[in-house]
């Protein structure tokens, strides 16, 4: 199971900015000044400085992204396959009466199969970043509802409830623009 990468959208920021730096790079190389470099690729002059600065020192491969900043999860791919698994299974399944998953029982889950506790709030972050997964909301339907009667009533109570009296037509609610009918 491959998951999807912590924060997509920063990883194309990321990889956007180190093209941008690589385009620098080549222009190094060709001979432009740091001015005009600057100016072409729309950045400031301390920011061309710098990455000369480490263009000089270590080649091209000193530009390169360094990858996300901030801890690595505590979640690797394998736990996560495994969380999956088990939440696939369904909430009885793992001990829960009813089959709603709330964070707060997905939490438990982890902890219980990995060892590792995550806040509530952080395990919608988990479901919808690292495994992709979205919202399901139960339809809520009245366990003591008679379909058969709310047809009935909507075939012929309804009609006469939503109708107007006869002849009655409705009323403009504006005073200063008269209804164009």
């Amino acid at each position: 199971m491959a998951t999807t990468p912590r924060r997509p959208q920063a990883q194309r920021h990321r990889d956007q900015l180190q093209q941008r730096r690589l385009r620098a790079a080549e222009l190094f190389a060709a001979g432009v000044h740091q001015a005009d470099v600057a100016r072409q690729l729309g950045v400031s002059r301390q920011a061309v400085s710098t990455w000369h600065g480490r263009w000089t020192a270590g080649g091209s491969a000193a530009l390169a992204s360094r990858g996300p900043t901030g801890p690595s999860p505590r979640l690797d791919d394998a736990a996560l396959a495994v969380i999956e698994q088990a939440l696939k299974r369904g909430a009885v399944a793992n001990g829960f009466v009813g089959e709603v998953w709330t964070c707060e029982r997905i939490a438990l889950v982890i902890e219980r199969l990995t060892g590792v506790g995550h806040h509530p709030a952080h395990v919608w972050a988990i479901l919808s970043y690292r495994l992709g997964w979205s919202v399901q909301r139960p339809r809520r339907v009245a366990t003591e509802r008679d379909q058969a009667a709310v047809e009935r009533w909507v075939a012929a109570d309804w009609p006469r409830i939503k109708q107007t009296p006869t002849g009655a037509k409705p009323d403009w609610s504006s005073s200063t623009s008269p209804r164009s009918a």
